[in-house]
C-alpha cells in the first residue's frame, strides 16, 4: 500500500532568488533520505511561492523495504583458532552486528576469505519514521542567507508561521521554532483565507480555491500566456527577460498582467536607461515596435485578480513617473560632467586595497593595451586610437546613471563619450571593453574595444594572482573564472595571434614596474597557465569537442587559441577518416622509439637499409610545407601531409631494426624517429587519441 506523502513550509515572504533553490533543495533531501531509510516513492513534486516551499512525493510506501544484506568481517585466519572455532575477534564481530554466531559464513573477497555476517532488517511503519525524519530534513536545509525571530535558536530563511504535514490524510506531528504542525495552510493575503488540506492529493485544488496557484510552471505559463495574448492584442513586442520572468514567477501567487503608460518625453532618455529602471527597480517588462524601439508603456504582474486593474494600472504609472523622473535627472546632470573630471575622480575610489585605485588599474590597463598593439603590430592610427580608448575606459563609473545602475557601465561611457566629442570607435570601444559578460555573450566585435578587453581583464587576473588570491573551489569572488574565459573568447573569436604566454609577461611587467607583484614573476605564469588551460578545455568542450581530441591538442600547448580551435576542428574530421586507425599506430609507435634519442640530428652517412632512406626522404619532402602550412593557419592540410607518411613508417618499422646493436646506427635512426616525432607534437599528443 502506498500513500502521499505533503510537507509544506509556510513563511514570510522570502526573496524571489531564494524559492526555487529551497523547494528543489527541500525535494533533493526528502528524496534521498526516504532512499536512505528504504522507502520505496515515485515522482516527486515541487510547489513555490513567495509565502510557502512545499513538497509532494507520490505513492510513498507506508512500510520499509526488508533489508537482507551480508556484512564484511575479520579475515579467516583471525576469525577461526587452531581447532576450528569461531575465535574471540569472531564472535564479537557477530555480537556487533547483532547476529548469532551461527549466523557467520566464509566468503572469498578478492581471493582472500572473510568471514561474514548475514543480517535481516524487517520494515517498519513508514509514518513512525517521518516525524523524525522531515524535522531533520528542514533543519538540514541551507541557505545563502538566514535569520532567527523570536526567541528561538533555529535559523532559517525567513520566519516559519505554520507547518503542513500529511501522510495521506493522517498529519505528520513536527514542531519547529514553535509551530505545531497541522493541515491547515494559508491562502492569498488579502483575496483568500485559510484553508485545511484534507489529504496531500487536494493540496493544489485547495490552495487555488483561494487564489494561490502554487505550481510554479503554472504560473509561469499563465503569466507567459497573458503577456503573449496582450501583445498580439496591442501589435506590440513585450521583452521578456527570462530572469525578470523568473523572479517575477516568484513575487506572486495569483498572477494577472496589466499594462500602463508613461510621458513619451521620457523616450528622450537613452532608451537602455528607461529598460533598467523600469526593470531593476519596479520589475516591468518593456515594450518595444517592431523595429525594438521603445513604446512610452509597460507590462507588470499583479499580484491578485482582475478587480479595479485601472486603478492598479495608475498606482504603477505614478511610481513609475518618479522612478523615471530620477533617470532624467540622473542623465541631464551627468552631462555637465567632462571626461577630464571624472577621469580625476576615479583616483578616490578603491579598486583593492593591494592593487590601488581605479586610477591606477587604468593606468595599468592603458599600459598594458599600449604594449598589445605593438604585439599585434597595428598601425600608429589603431595605436593611438586604443590608448585613448584605455584611458577613458571607466570614467563613467563615477556617473550618477552608473552609480543607481551598475549594470550600465558601459552603456552610459559610450552615450557620455559621444556627447563629449568622442569618436564613435572610441565610443564604442568604451562600451565592449566590458565583453564578453557571461557565458554566451557576444565579443567585442573591433579590434580597439577587444584590446581594451583583454587589457582590462587580464590586469585583474594577474592582480588577483600576484597578491595570492586563486579562486578555489567555488570561490571567485572577484569573477577571475568568467574574466578568463572572456579573454579567451576573444582571442580565438578575433583570430588573434598574441599568445597567452606573451600576454602573461605584459601583463606581470606591468604589476611589476608598479611594485604590486607580491609572488615570484615565474610562479604567477606557470599558475596562470594552469588556470587558463581550464577555461581553453571548457571552450573546446562547449563546441562539443571529443574530451580525446581536446587532451590530444592541450598536451601540444595552448599558447596560441586561434590554433588550438583549429587543430581540434581538424582532428575531430581526421579520426572520422578510414586510413585514421592504422595512421594514428604508427605515428605512436613513432612517439615512443623518439623518446629514446639521445641523438636529433640525422647522418645519412649511416643509413643501411633502403626503408630509412625512404623514410627520411619523404619526411624532409613534407616538412618545409608542414611547417608552411602551420604558420598559414591551414591545420587541416598540414594534418594531411603528416598522414602522407604512414606509407614509409610502416615500411620502415617492417624493414629495419631500430633497436640495432651499433649504437651509432640506432641514434641514428632514433634521431630520424625523433625529428618525425617533432613535427607531430606541433599538432597534437596522438598517444591521447582513441583509435
Amino acid at each position: 500500500m502506498t500513500k502521499d506523502l505533503l510537507l509544506e513550509i509556510g513563511m514570510e515572504e522570502v526573496p524571489a532568488r531564494f524559492v526555487r533553490a529551497a523547494v528543489e533543495q527541500l525535494a533533493d533531501k526528502i528524496s534521498k533520505w526516504l532512499n536512505s531509510i528504504h522507502v520505496d516513492h515515485k515522482q516527486v513534486e515541487i510547489f513555490g511561492t513567495p509565502r510557502r516551499i512545499a513538497v509532494r512525493i507520490h505513492e510513498v510506501a507506508e512500510k520499509q523495504q526488508d533489508v537482507n544484506e551480508e556484512v564484511k568481517g575479520p579475515s579467516h585466519k583471525i576469525a577461526v583458532d587452531e581447532q576450528g572455532n569461531w575465535s574471540k575477534a569472531a564472535l564479537g564481530f557477530a555480537k556487533s552486528q547483532g547476529s548469532d554466531p551461527s549466523q557467520l559464513f566464509i566468503k572469498e573477497v578478492a581471493n582472500v576469505q572473510y568471514v561474514h555476517a548475514a543480517k535481516q532488517s524487517i520494515g517498519v511503519a513508514t509514518d513512525s519514521l517521518l516525524s523524525e525524519g522531515l524535522t531533520s530534513v528542514i533543519s538540514s536545509l541551507n541557505f545563502s542567507k538566514n535569520m532567527r525571530w523570536g526567541s528561538h535558536e533555529m535559523k532559517f530563511v525567513r520566519p516559519i508561521r505554520w507547518l503542513v504535514a500529511l501522510f495521506g490524510e493522517a498529519i505528520i506531528p513536527l514542531e519547529m521554532a514553535g509551530i505545531v504542525s497541522g493541515r491547515t495552510t494559508r491562502g492569498h493575503r488579502f483575496l483568500g483565507e485559510n484553508v485545511d488540506i484534507s489529504s496531500a492529493a487536494v493540496y493544489e485544488s485547495s490552495l487555488k480555491a483561494q487564489f494561490v496557484l502554487a505550481n510554479i510552471d503554472e504560473r509561469e505559463q499563465l503569466i507567459t500566456k497573458q503577456i503573449q495574448d496582450l501583445a498580439a492584442e496591442k501589435g506590440w513586442t513585450i521583452a521578456m527577460k527570462p530572469d525578470l520572468l523568473e523572479e517575477v514567477i516568484f513575487l506572486v501567487e495569483y498572477p494577472t498582467v496589466l499594462f500602463g503608460t508613461f510621458d513619451p518625453d521620457f523616450l528622450r532618455i537613452p532608451q537602455q536607461v528607461l529598460i533598467t529602471s523600469m526593470r531593476e527597480h519596479q520589475r516591468y517588462f518593456p515594450v518595444l515596435d517592431d523595429n525594438g524601439s521603445l513604446l512610452p508603456f509597460f507590462v507588470t504582474v499583479r499580484n491578485g485578480n482582475s478587480v479595479a486593474l485601472e486603478q492598479v494600472a495608475k498606482g504603477n504609472e505614478k511610481v513609475l513617473r518618479a522612478r523615471l523622473q530620477d533617470a532624467r535627472f540622473f542623465y541631464q546632470e551627468d552631462q555637465k560632467m567632462s571626461i577630464e573630471s571624472a577621469l580625476n575622480r576615479l583616483e578616490t575610489i578603491v579598486f583593492h586595497e593591494e592593487l590601488g585605485t581605479v586610477g591606477d588599474k587604468v593606468r595599468r590597463i592603458v599600459e598594458i593595451s599600449n604594449a598589445l598593439a605593438q604585439l599585434l603590430e597595428l598601425d600608429r592610427s589603431l595605436s593611438s586610437q586604443v590608448q585613448r580608448a584605455a584611458e577613458i575606459c571607466k570614467f563613467d563609473l563615477v556617473s550618477l546613471m552608473v552609480y543607481e545602475f551598475p549594470e550600465l557601465q558601459g552603456i552610459m561611457g559610450e552615450d557620455y563619450a559621444h556627447k563629449a566629442g568622442e569618436s564613435d570607435v572610441i565610443a564604442k570601444a568604451i562600451l565592449e571593453h566590458y565583453q564578453p559578460k557571461f557565458s554566451g555573450d557576444a565579443s567585442p566585435s573591433g579590434i580597439i574595444g577587444a584590446i581594451v578587453s583583454i587589457a582590462d581583464k587580464m590586469d585583474s587576473i594577474v592582480g588577483c594572482f600576484s597578491i595570492g588570491i586563486i579562486p578555489t573551489g567555488s570561490q571567485d569572488p572577484y569573477a577571475l573564472r568568467r574574466q578568463a574565459a572572456g579573454i579567451v573568447q576573444i582571442l580565438i573569436d578575433q583570430g588573434l595571434a598574441a599568445k597567452l604566454s606573451d600576454l602573461f609577461t605584459i601583463a606581470i611587467q606591468t604589476h611589476q614596474k608598479a611594485g604590486l607583484l607580491k609572488r615570484g614573476s615565474e610562479e604567477v605564469s606557470k599558475d596562470l597557465m594552469d588556470f587558463f588551460a581550464l577555461r581553453v578545455k571548457n571552450v573546446l568542450t562547449e563546441r562539443q569537442t571529443r574530451y580525446d581530441i581536446i587532451d590530444a591538442v592541450l598536451a601540444a600547448g595552448f599558447d596560441s587559441l586561434p590554433a588550438v580551435v583549429r587543430k581540434a576542428a581538424a582532428l575531430t574530421d581526421y579520426v572520422q577518416t578510414a586510413d585514421f586507425k592504422s595512421t594514428l599506430e604508427s605515428f605512436n609507435r613513432v612517439g615512443n622509439l623518439a623518446a629514446k634519442a639521445s641523438v636529433y640530428e640525422v647522418n645519412v652517412a649511416l643509413f643501411q637499409e633502403p626503408a630509412e632512406i625512404e623514410l627520411n626522404s619523404a619526411w624532409k619532402a613534407t616538412h618545409d610545407s608542414f611547417l608552411e602550412q602551420l604558420a598559414n593557419a591551414n591545420e587541416a592540410d598540414a594534418l594531411t601531409t603528416l598522414s602522407k607518411l604512414k606509407a614509409p613508417i610502416t615500411a620502415f618499422f617492417d624493414g629495419v631494426m631500430v633497436m640495432a646493436e651499433d649504437e651509432q646506427v640506432k641514434q641514428n635512426r632514433l634521431a630520424l624517429l625523433y625529428n618525425i616525432a617533432a613535427d607531430l607534437k606541433q599538432v597534437a599528443d596522438f598517444s591521447k587519441l582513441n583509435s
